[in-house]
C-alpha cells in the first residue's frame, strides 16, 4: 500500500515456559504509514510490548518463538533477515524508546558518546561529525547547555532530561519508524506533557512514523492519528482516533473509555471500571478472550473466536460477534452455531 512503511501480518508469538507454551500474541495485523502515529493501547499483559519487541527482533530466541505471520518493512521481511542485517536496520531505520531511560542508557558512558555510537556505525561519520550531530540532537530535544551536557553521564540528568537524551539517541540517525514503549509512564505529568510535545514537534520535522505503546488514553488523545486496541494478545478494534473515541464498536474499547475521567462531565459521577481481570493466556481457549468480562456475552462468544468485521470505513474494524452480520440476524438459541 502506498506510503506504508511497516506492515504486521497475522503475527503469532509464543513463550516457552516450564508449564508449556503460552501464546502472547495471537494474530495481530496492522499497517503504519509514513509520518503517522499509531497508538497501541490495552491493559498490562495484552501483548503490546511483545508486538513491539517482535518488530525490533529483541525477544530472546531461547524463550520465545514467532510461530506464524510476518513483519514487512517496505519490501523486506524483518523476520527473515540475518542478525547482521537486522542490526544494521535497528537504530538506523527503526528505533525504539523504552519506558525507563536508565535501562536504555549505559551508566558508564557519557551521553554524547552513546549518541555518537550509532552515528559512527550507521552513518559513516567521522568522530568530529558525529559529535557535532550529537550536540545538534541534544539541542533539538531541548537539553540546556548542550555543549557541556554532552560530556555528562546519565546519572547527572533528571528523569525527564534522561528521556530527552534517549529520544535524541533514537532519532539521531533519522529513522523512518520510531517505536515508543510507554515513553512517559515513569515521568510526572508536567514532564510527560513536555516529552509528548517534543515527540510531536520532532515528528513534524522528520516525518517519522511512530508506534506509541501505552495504557494511557489521555496520551493517545494527544498523540495518535490511528488507534489499535489490544486485549488477550489480539487487536480487538482499530480505527482513526475519532472512530475509536467517539464511535467505539467493541465492548472492551467502550469499557476503557468509560473508565477514563472526562474534564467536561460531572465529576460527582463515578467512573465505571471493567469488571473482572485480564485472561490467563496459559489457559485461554477458543472464543472471545473478553467474553468472561463482557456485559453483552452470547453463547457464540465462548465457543468461536470472533473474526475482524469492518464496522465503518475500510480501516475501522472490530473483532466482536456483536458486529458480525451472522449473529445480528440470529435468534439467541442459534447463536452457538456459526457456519
Amino acid at each position: 500500500m502506498k506510503n506504508t512503511v511497516l506492515k504486521v501480518e497475522d503475527l503469532h508469538v509464543s513463550f516457552k515456559t516450564q508449564t508449556g507454551k503460552i501464546t502472547a500474541v495471537r494474530g495481530v495485523n496492522f499497517e503504519l504509514k509514513k509520518g503517522e502515529t499509531l497508538a497501541i493501547v490495552g491493559e498490562s499483559g495484552s501483548g503490546k510490548s511483545v508486538t513491539a519487541k517482535s518488530i525490533m527482533r529483541l525477544l530472546p530466541k531461547s524463550t520465545t518463538e514467532i510461530t506464524k505471520g510476518d513483519i514487512l518493512y517496505g519490501d523486506k521481511s524483518l523476520l527473515k533477515l540475518s542478525n547482521k542485517e537486522i542490526t544494521n536496520i535497528r537504530g538506523s531505520e527503526i528505533s525504539m524508546v523504552f519506558q525507563d531511560p536508565m535501562t536504555s542508557l549505559n551508566p558508564t558512558m557519557k551521553v554524547g558518546k552513546q549518541i555518537m555510537e550509532g552515528l559512527l556505525r550507521h552513518e559513516n561519520m567521522s568522530k568530529s561529525q558525529a559529535r557535532e550531530r550529537a550536540l545538534e540532537m541534544l539541542k533539538l530535544v531541548g537539553i540546556p547547555k548542550a555543549e557541556m551536557r554532552l560530556d555528562n553521564y546519565p546519572h547527572q540528568f533528571s528523569g525527564g532530561m534522561r528521556q530527552r537524551v534517549v529520544i535524541a539517541l533514537a532519532l539521531a540517525c533519522n529513522p523512518k519508524v520510531l517505536i515508543a514503549d510507554e515513553p512517559t509512564t515513569a515521568l510526572d505529568v508536567t514532564i510527560q506533557a513536555q516529552i509528548l510535545d517534543l515527540m510531536k514537534d520532532l515528528q513534524k520535522k522528520t516525518d517519522t512514523a511512530i508506534i506509541l505503546i501505552t495504557h494511557d488514553l489521555g496520551v493517545v488523545a494527544n498523540m495518535a492519528d490511528r488507534v489499535a486496541v489490544m486485549y488477550g494478545g489480539k487487536i480487538v478494534e482499530q480505527g482513526t482516533l475519532d472512530e475509536i473515541f467517539y464511535n467505539p464498536k467493541h465492548p472492551y474499547t467502550l469499557g476503557l473509555l468509560q473508565s477514563m475521567p472526562k474534564m467536561n462531565e460531572d465529576r460527582s459521577q463515578p467512573l465505571l471500571p471493567i469488571a473482572g481481570s485480564p485472561p490467563n493466556l496459559a489457559t485461554l481457549g477458543e472464543g472471545c478472550a473478553f467474553a468472561a468480562r463482557c456485559p453483552h456475552t452470547m453463547k457464540v462468544c465462548h465457543t468461536f473466536t470472533p473474526p475482524e468485521t469492518v464496522v465503518g470505513n475500510d480501516h475501522h474494524t472490530a473483532a466482536c460477534w456483536l458486529q458480525d452480520p451472522r449473529t445480528s440476524k440470529a435468534e439467541p438459541e442459534e447463536m452457538l452455531v456459526i457456519n
